[in-house]
C-alpha cells in the first residue's frame, strides 16, 4: 500500500523536490551509528546563527573520516581498516566502516570541522533570510 503525498495537492506546486529529499531522508536515519547531536548555538556580534553537527567517532583518526558536500548533502565517511598483524584476546571494538548524511537547506555554509576526543564537531551557518516583498501588476484586458 503506498501512501498519498501531501505534496500532490495543486496548491503546493514545485514541492517534488522536498518530497524526495524526505524520502532520502528517512531512508537513511534507519542506521543508529554513529550517534550525533545538533544544536543551535546563538549568534554573537561576531558570528552568525550556526548549527553544530557533532558525530561520536571514537577509534576513529582523523585520516579515516572524509567530509564532503556533494549538491546538498553532507556526506561524513569513516573506514577504518583491519589491522592483521594485531592478536585480540577479545574483539569487541570492531573496526567498521560508516556514511551519515544530513541534508542541507539551500545556502547552508559548512565552515569547518574539527577532531576532538573522540567526536568530530561540522559548523554550519544558516543563512539570514531575506524578506522579500515584490509588488506584481495586474494587466487589464478590455473585451
Amino acid at each position: 500500500m503506498t501512501r498519498p503525498s501531501p505534496f500532490g495537492y495543486p496548491f503546493l506546486l514545485g514541492f517534488d523536490e522536498i518530497e524526495q529529499a524526505l524520502d532520502r531522508v528517512s531512508k537513511a536515519a534507519s542506521d543508529g551509528y554513529p550517534p550525533y547531536n545538533i544544536e543551535r548555538i546563538t549568534r554573537s556580534e561576531r558570528e552568525p546563527e550556526r548549527l553544530r553537527i557533532t558525530l561520536a567517532v571514537a577509534g576513529f583518526t582523523q585520516d579515516q573520516l572524509d567530509i564532503s558536500l556533494e549538491e546538498n548533502q553532507l556526506v561524513v565517511r569513516g573506514r577504518q581498516v583491519d589491522d592483521k598483524s594485531r592478536q585480540f584476546l577479545h574483539r569487541g571494538i570492531a573496526a567498521r566502516q560508516f556514511q551519515r548524511a544530513f541534508l542541507l537547506a539551500d545556502g547552508m555554509e559548512v565552515l569547518g570541522a574539527e577532531l576532538s576526543n573522540g567526536l568530530l564537531a561540522i559548523d554550519l551557518a544558516r543563512p539570514e533570510p531575506e524578506r522579500i516583498v515584490r509588488k506584481i501588476a495586474i494587466a487589464a484586458k478590455d473585451p
